[in-house]
């Protein structure tokens, strides 16, 4: 394959994952007003506003994990194209009925739909990633994948905040669809999306199958090694942390700041540039000062003590302060095991992604539950108990120096290195 179009198909690539990222971002600010209003209408008790706002955060996860390793097979026979396609259109979708309801029930069935079917773009996008690029650039080409990612979540609450407060609002009701203030954010991720759905439906090239389904046996048995449960649970860490934390973050900043949803989609922009900046800056440089599971260790460190240090400040940019020291320990984490799940096996690489994605799933799915969960006995107990586990996880990284049969992962490479180094 030639430079120029190995380029252009990761370009199309990274686009399809930012657009994606730019919704979930969007919604991160506005979740918590958009329930409300929604639960108001509905005459719903004001207790029960968190409990919803929990559940619709989770609900997205939970469909994603039903069925991200089902995308993640189909992509190894069929190739990655379909998939993201696929995933394209249910992003389409969910924004539309997002951006169009008048309840919490179909606010419900937009998260479920977005779930099910975006569930494939991700680990599907990082899987053609992987197809087309060498083991000796996997990491920095998976930085420029969190890149991506963290450039949606830039952009996209900043986009919700501004978009749902102007007063560039109609008011149009057509049957059981309702055009307001809120639609506008959504609205406009789904055209964005629409467009993007054509430029990946005309330009980008499919991937050659990697091979049948009667294999998946024998592949499976070499998969699941010490190493790569450790990975997993480390990833299962992450996630669950990092989305209970934006779930208590927009509710904090609403009930305890007073922060309106401009100056929540702040904290998420500043939260997703620092992880857009040293992604590719710790997956370049990193490994020349420190060894990828040392990057790791200290992510970890930084994120607990930025968790724990959080519900004690409440000055403005004190807080701000503490989401960027928190991006950049997951800038530090990120990408060293995305990279390090991608090259244990090379015949499974889609299949890998996306069981590691539905262990992301299952943390994405029990962060918002517990997170709104510990709000009732006070925003301290959210915050600490999620710095604690990233505290505990730090344990497992000592698992990642211990050799495992067969397997051929980045991170025992550098076990090896440091070595040859001590002798």
């Amino acid at each position: 394959m030639e430079r120029k179009e190995k380029l252009n198909r990761i370009y199309l690539i990274l686009l399809s994952l930012f657009v994606v990222m730019l919704g979930y971002g969007i919604l991160l600010p506005t979740l918590p007003y958009y329930t409300e209003r929604l639960a108001l209408k509905d005459n719903l008790d004001t207790d029960l506003i968190n409990f919803h706002i929990g559940m619709l955060t989770s609900i997205y996860p939970l469909f994603q994990l039903l069925f991200v390793i089902v995308w993640g097979k189909l992509s190894d026979k069929y190739g990655r194209k379909p998939l993201i396609v696929i995933g394209l259109i249910g992003f389409v979708v969910m924004n539309l009925l997002t951006g169009l309801a008048t309840s919490l029930t179909m606010l419900y069935i937009a998260r479920i739909t977005g779930g099910i079917f975006t569930s494939s773009v991700i680990p599907v996008s990082n899987a053609y990633l992987s197809d087309i690029t060498s083991e000796k650039r996997r990491t920095k080409i998976m930085a420029w994948s969190g890149v991506a990612i963290s450039s949606g979540l830039i952009f996209g609450p900043v986009i919700g905040g501004l978009l749902s407060q102007t007063d560039l609002h109609l008011e149009y009701s057509i049957s059981q669809l309702h055009l307001g203030r809120f639609s506008v954010p959504f609205l406009f991720a789904a055209l964005l999306g629409l467009i993007v759905l054509f430029v990946v439906m005309k330009w980008l090239k499919n991937t050659t199958r990697i091979h049948k389904f009667t294999t998946q046996k024998m592949n499976l048995r070499f998969t699941f090694t010490k190493y790569f449960i450790v990975l997993l649970v480390l990833s299962f860490v992450l996630q669950f942390v990092v989305t209970l934390f934006e779930t208590v973050f927009s509710i904090y900043g609403k009930d305890e700041l007073g922060f309106n949803s401009n100056q929540v989609g702040i904290g998420f922009m500043l939260c997703g540039s620092v992880m857009a900046v040293l992604q590719p800056v710790f997956a370049s440089y990193g490994e020349k000062i420190l060894s990828k599971r040392k990057q790791i260790a200290l992510g970890l460190l930084m994120g607990g003590i930025s968790l724990i240090a959080f519900p004690f400040f409440k000055n403005e940019y004190f807080v701000y302060g503490l989401i960027i020291l928190f991006a950049a320990g997951g800038a530090m984490v990120t990408p060293n095991l995305l990279s390090a799940v991608s090259l244990t096996s090379k015949e499974n690489t889609g299949r890998n992604i996306s069981i590691q994605s539905s262990t992301n799933s299952i943390g994405q799915i029990l962060g918002p539950i517990l997170g709104t969960w510990l709000i009732a006995g006070g925003f301290y107990y959210p915050f600490i108990i999620a710095g604690a586990t990233v505290l505990g996880a730090m344990g497992l990284v000592y698992f990642l120096n211990q050799q495992d049969k067969g397997v051929n992962g980045v991170l025992l490479a550098d076990q090896h290195k440091n070595r040859k180094m001590d002798h």
